[in-house]
């Protein structure tokens, strides 16, 4: 009686280590992705948005796996993608970069596009990804040093989409944006251009003293406010 016993308990011992050698041969599992910093803000108030171009900050994507559970450092295994690309550009190795043209906040994920294990059997979620938040304050003149120059908000009106850019900055507003706020030395002669994105049309200019479709040239002697309406 007791061999009999004895040898059911081989076989489950035998059946519980062919059990883990199994699963040990299975690739661990990425379950989540988290990166760090996950909020970023650049630039102050009392800076033009122009002004904060090339400020950057390098993030880390921290991947947690199970089978066994840990934590590794995936930064060079993620594909990165900012939101906003007119606001914070990101390269491949997560380096993101103020590009000085709008303000406001932004999300930049971390995404790993494949998640199998060596069987082909996908893991919980195929497709993981992570984000951050990424902010560029905007220029309100407040706050001290910067905010004696005139401003210039640029503003949107129509259903449609478009881009204005100013010279001689370069700066340029998206109207997905919603608005933008910069600001020259008092006496600047800046000059705005319209183009529609799309199927849109330029339906023109108001305020500012801004008319008609063609560019617009004013000289910015005090906060200045300026609507592109795209149809």
């Amino acid at each position: 009686m007791n061999r009999k016993w004895f040898s059911i308990a081989a076989l489950i011992i035998a059946a519980i280590s062919l059990l883990g050698v199994s699963s040990c041969g299975n690739k661990q599992e990425l379950v989540s992705i988290s990166i760090q910093p996950g909020v970023e803000t650049f630039g102050a108030s009392n800076i033009p948005v122009i002004d904060d171009k090339g400020l950057s900050v390098q993030l880390r994507a921290l991947g947690t796996y199970v089978h066994p559970p840990v934590t590794k450092d995936i930064t060079d295994q993620v594909t990165w993608v900012s939101n906003t690309t007119q606001m914070v550009m990101v390269n491949s190795t997560g380096l993101i970069t103020v590009t000085g043209d709008t303000c406001g906040g932004t999300l930049v994920s971390a995404t790993v596009q494949t998640n199998a294990d060596t069987g082909g059997l996908s893991a919980s979620g195929a497709i993981v990804t992570g984000f951050m938040t990424a902010n560029v304050v905007c220029f309100t003149g407040t706050g001290g040093g910067g905010g004696g120059e005139p401003t210039l908000t640029i503003s949107f009106g129509g259903a449609g989409t478009g881009v204005v850019t100013v010279e001689p900055s370069g700066f340029s507003c998206a109207s997905t944006n919603i608005s933008c706020v910069t600001s020259f030395p008092s006496g600047t002669s800046v000059t705005l251009t319209a183009a529609a994105v799309g199927t849109s049309v330029f339906g023109g200019w108001s305020g500012g003293g801004c008319t008609g479709t063609s560019a617009c040239t004013i000289v910015l002697l005090s906060n200045t406010g300026v609507v592109a309406t795209f149809n």
